[in-house]
């Protein structure tokens, strides 16, 4: 009968594997998670921007009819909404007032869920997490962000 030493049993096991993956993951670098995070919800945004821009009359018939914002008029909320969707998006795109950018449009998607969508929460989840960290970790190395604080701090 083989005996097996406790190293070699560690490198075959289940939780050998998992450790093994576990230390590959702490290897990715936060900056590409914010990365990612940035351009996913910048997409999704500036899309929807892009859909309201190309039909304005509608867009507004939406507001008025289907998304139907308490106190606001439907073409002010129009405007705002499209205006923060535009912006928020390339800001987040460019990594510049990243943090700004995610507070906004996590005010955006707070107010779809609230009064125009409630029952779509696990999409508008989707779109909470990414700038959620955004909000919390800032945009990251790869950033205009990243770049200015940099030069401030160096000229201090």
């Amino acid at each position: 009968m083989t005996m097996m030493t406790h190293h070699s049993l560690s490198r075959t096991d289940g939780a050998g594997v998992y450790r093994r993956l576990l230390g590959l993951a702490d290897r990715v670098p936060l900056s590409l998670v914010q990365l990612v995070s940035r351009l996913a919800v910048a997409q999704v945004f500036w899309h929807s921007s892009q859909a309201k821009l190309a039909s304005w009359p509608v867009t507004v018939q939406l507001f008025t009819f289907e998304y139907r914002l308490p106190v606001i008029d439907p073409g002010v909320a129009a405007v705002l909404a499209t205006t923060a969707e535009v912006s928020g998006s390339i800001l987040l795109a460019c990594g510049l007032f990243s943090r700004l950018a995610s507070l906004m449009l996590l005010c955006v998607t707070a107010t779809i869920q609230i009064f125009v969508y409630p029952g779509n929460w696990s999409e508008h989840l989707t779109w909470a997490a990414p700038l959620l960290l955004i909000l919390v970790r800032g945009a990251g190395a790869v950033s205009i962000d990243h770049l200015a604080a940099r030069r401030f701090l160096r000229e201090r």
